[in-house]
């Protein structure tokens, strides 16, 4: 089998509206409905709500957990509130590889580091499908695709099969649609 991946070569210029095309066209190739996305302050879960309105896609998006970097949200309750009129879910749950000072361990901030090798929107993607999972938004073993990013950018788009976090080892990234082309100096 040989798939195309895209790459950006720059991670400060938005891509989404691109990214949101490619999770399109893939998701209508594999009969995905459920593309999981990350965002903090709901931008671009709103940008990506217009963009899949009418095209069967249900959108699960991640915002951090409340109190991750403030006592307050960065995710407005009007934003939640307009995606979840409009069919989409919105699950604020713990950031699984934020974890270390609850479990008293750096196995989480290893599996972030090693993630973060691939880029920072591959970490994430992991993080969410997990979390998805781990709220029962998605099925263990369901096809989703999963899109975060770079900053405020979705730069990055991986079809995937979900797991929870007591099988972990089910998570699986069958393609990787497009990430940054990351070069380290």
């Amino acid at each position: 089998m040989k798939k195309d991946v895209t790459y950006f070569e720059t991670i400060n210029e938005d891509h989404s509206l691109e990214t949101f095309a490619l999770a399109e066209q893939r998701a209508a190739e594999a009969g995905i409905t459920k593309i999981i996305l990350a965002s903090t302050t709901g931008q671009t879960a709103l940008k990506a709500m217009h963009y899949f309105a009418g095209k069967g896609i249900t959108l699960v998006v991640i915002p951090h957990q409340y109190g991750f970097s403030s006592e307050d949200n960065r995710f407005p309750a009007d934003i939640v509130q307009t995606l979840q009129e409009s069919g989409h879910k919105v699950h604020f749950g713990t950031m699984l590889f934020h974890t270390e000072k609850l479990y008293g361990s750096g196995i989480p901030s290893i599996i972030a580091d090693f993630l973060r090798c691939f880029s920072e929107g591959v970490k994430v993607c992991y993080e969410i499908t997990l979390m998805a999972a781990d709220a029962g938004l998605v099925k263990a073993g369901e096809a989703v695709i999963a899109i975060a990013g770079t900053g405020k950018n979705a730069d990055t788009a991986l079809l995937m099969r979900a797991a929870t976090t007591r099988n972990i080892r089910k998570l699986c990234v069958d393609e990787i649609l497009c990430k940054p082309y990351i070069r380290r100096d």
